[in-house]
């Protein structure tokens, strides 16, 4: 993780984000970490950003984990697939 001072940051922003497209950029205050700067290369990346830090969505997938841990849900195979209808 590259460190950088808040005052070069605040003076070229746009080339700082461009980097933290590659990786996360820790910003520091007078020597001290004070922030981090996370880039998206894409919506795609945003939106799994969003995913990955969501409380909602990981309660969601512990509680989906704790239930196939006590034998509930069903496999993937055991699924109905449903057939599509021909259109003439």
């Amino acid at each position: 993780m590259k460190r950088v001072a808040l005052t070069e940051i605040k003076d070229d922003l746009s080339r700082y984000l461009r980097l933290a497209e590659k990786e996360q950029i820790l910003i520091t205050r007078h020597g001290r970490p004070a922030g981090v700067l996370t880039g998206f290369a894409s919506e795609d990346a945003w939106f799994e950003y969003q995913l990955e830090n969501d409380p909602r969505f990981l309660k969601r997938i512990a509680n989906a984990r704790a239930s196939l841990q006590h034998g509930q849900g069903v496999k993937l195979e055991d699924v109905p697939t449903v057939k599509k209808r021909r259109t003439s």
